[in-house]
């Protein structure tokens, strides 16, 4: 059985809220592992061509991560470009930093997607990659991605629609609680069926979307799903109605069908690309 779109999961209630993750310096870590996996670095890959850098270029990098990202983007544009980058994490900034020490065209700060420290149109290209979706004002985050861009700079935005997943298991009900209980690690846990209207309601004219799959066929521990199955184990027990012994089985079952050659998982992320009107 699966987990997929229309299971009526929903966004999390009113007045609930979202519970973010709190990336210390061993999480930040688990998500570095996570983001060097085949399928993450295959995503990097796609955002880049879709970019579309030349060197000089100036780019903004909203939740820089781990600095994986800024550090391709700093390789693009080169010593005559721009690459800066914001990250609410001082774990993530710091690991940014070390990463691109030797790139002195690069700079980090500790700041929020709705109050970026920035010049008014002092960059070329805004990207944002898995954010939005942890963002409670998502409008006012666009709002400041639109501030900061140049007349014709381009928005790149790539986030989850967590009803697309497709997760194969045993117990679909438990599949639906513990998924349930992971997405109130988000703020909006769907953003992607709605970017397009926030995005145009800001004054972006939207230039093309694609999806991005997440696709693990087969269970192996160095893939995404491997290193998302971590993470949700980790934080949904005592979230949703999730004891620790149902998030414990629920693990299991997803690795014993890895050993059994029985796997499978899809994730889509969206990419959407703008542009701020000359």
């Amino acid at each position: 059985m699966a987990a997929s779109g229309g299971s009526g999961r929903g966004a999390v209630g009113p007045g609930a809220g979202p519970a973010p993750i709190e990336f210390d310096e061993e999480l930040a870590r688990h998500l570095e592992r996570m983001y060097l996996t085949p399928d993450v670095v295959a995503q990097r890959a796609r955002v880049l061509q879709a970019m579309e850098l030349r060197s000089g270029d100036r780019v903004l990098d909203i939740g820089v991560g781990p600095g994986l990202l800024a550090h391709d983007l700093a390789c693009c544009v080169g010593p005559d470009g721009r690459v800066a980058g914001v990250d609410t994490s001082p774990a993530m900034l710091a690991m940014t930093r070390d990463r691109c020490a030797e790139q002195d065209w690069t700079d980090f700060q500790l700041a929020d997607a709705t109050e970026l420290p920035f010049e008014d149109e002092g960059f070329d290209a805004v990207v944002s990659t898995q954010v939005y979706e942890y963002v409670g004002d998502v409008d006012a985050a666009l709002a400041e991605a639109w501030r900061v861009l140049r007349p014709a700079g381009r928005l790149f935005v790539l986030d989850t629609d967590w009803d697309s997943i497709v997760w194969r298991n045993r117990d679909r009900a438990r599949m639906e609680r513990v998924l349930r209980a992971w997405d109130e690690h988000l703020a909006h846990p769907h953003l992607p069926a709605v970017l397009g209207g926030r995005l145009r309601e800001a004054g972006f004219q939207i230039e093309r979307r694609e999806i991005i799959p997440m696709f693990n066929p087969e269970f192996h521990p160095h893939s995404y799903s491997a290193g998302i199955l971590g993470a949700i184990h980790a934080f949904v027990p005592g979230r949703g109605g999730v004891t620790q012994e149902e998030a414990d089985a629920w693990a299991l079952d997803l690795r014993e069908l890895g050993e059994a050659g029985d796997y499978f998982f899809s994730l889509n992320r969206y990419l959407f690309v703008a542009v701020r009107p000359a």
